[in-house]
């Protein structure tokens, strides 16, 4: 596979992200003030100030900064001041996730509030703004179908101007997602999640992901537009997930065949792990390699060419191998290699 058949959704427009305080991202604006450091759409330093309202927050008491989840609010301001901070924070993030080969951008607002109506407020903004300055399609993703109803609607009234949309996503706690799919023409993720609980093997995943494959077919989904997500899930917690997602993606491409996209959340399993990106890399090539031709992954960080051109024979990729394919219990040999500096280039 080479790394243009690999479609990239581009996974950073998110209000759960984090900045930490005490990280290089976070300074001061010219006025002194606490604010978010980061380089704009035309390469200058820029910076996005932290109101203070949001200082009052649990998390930023904590030492973390939603970044996206001030951007947006930001954005959807009266103030025009606090508009433009936002807007261009947006932009620059688009804008660098797009120059690294996006194919879909996700954008999320769920933690924006716990209030159904702000949020949907949120998502409206958030893809109409999106649709004026974007190249590529948004991935519309949310744990509510009425967030995402709002968002296709936004996008859909807009003419769908980048092209149709991805849906992040249906499963069967949510079947009725389907139906937006079908009515606004648009690409979809199915998970391979149960009715009531997650899938323990290989073999229920793909179960799972055939049920809703019949789902899609009811409504005349096209096969080329479902992007099956087999689940993945941190190889910290357990050392059998990641050959739970390898042997699934190559059960599915065996049974689904090369029409339908398999997919995932592909930086999940390096959760809760030092040398994150080298983990990432790994696996995605691991991936790629069992079947997988789409992923929501940061191409900031994870660029498929340099996927593609990994040493797999290096040490450094050896252990990190090793690791995601369960024979490093507890990751002990990884996090010892960390410790002493092997898993540097």
């Amino acid at each position: 596979m080479s790394s243009s058949d690999f479609t990239i959704i581009g996974e950073n427009i998110h209000t759960t992200r984090v900045l930490m305080r005490n990280g290089r991202r976070i300074g001061k604006n010219k006025d002194g003030a606490e604010a978010i450091l980061y380089r704009g759409f035309s390469g200058d330093e820029s910076f996005m100030t932290i109101p203070d309202h949001f200082k009052e927050t649990q998390v930023y008491q904590e030492g973390r900064v939603k970044h996206f989840m001030v951007a947006v609010r930001k954005g959807m301001s009266e103030i025009v001041d606090d508009q433009r901070e936002g807007e261009d924070y947006i932009l620059a993030e688009i804008k660098r996730q797009e120059g690294c080969g996006s194919d879909f951008l996700d954008l999320n607002v769920d933690e924006l509030s716990y209030e159904l109506e702000v949020q949907k407020r949120a998502m409206t903004w958030l893809v109409g703004f999106y649709s004026a300055v974007a190249s590529v399609p948004p991935s519309i993703d949310s744990s509510s179908s009425d967030i995402l109803k709002a968002g296709l609607e936004e996008y859909s009234a807009r003419g769908q101007p980048q092209g149709p949309p991805l849906v992040n996503s249906a499963s069967f706690e949510r079947v009725e997602v389907l139906d937006l799919v079908a009515e606004h023409e648009t690409h979809v993720i199915v998970t391979a999640a149960g009715s009531s609980n997650m899938p323990s093997d290989e073999f229920e995943r793909v179960h799972n992901a055939q049920l809703m494959l019949n789902h899609c077919e009811s409504r005349k989904i096209a096969k080329k537009r479902i992007h099956v997500d087999p689940l993945l899930f941190p190889i910290a917690v357990d050392q059998t997930f990641g050959n739970h997602y390898l042997s699934s993606v190559q059960l599915m491409r065996k049974e689904f065949g090369n029409e339908v996209r398999i997919s995932g959340g592909l930086s999940n399993v390096s959760f809760g792990l030092p040398a994150r990106s080298l983990i990432n890399d790994t696996f995605i090539r691991l991936a790629m390699e069992a079947g997988t031709n789409s992923g929501i992954v940061n191409p900031v960080e994870s660029r498929i060419e340099r996927v593609m051109s990994l040493d797999m024979n290096s040490e450094r990729v050896k252990i990190a191998k090793n690791m995601l394919l369960g024979e490093d219990e507890f990751c002990m040999n990884f996090i010892k290699s960390f410790r002493e500096g092997k898993l540097t280039e």
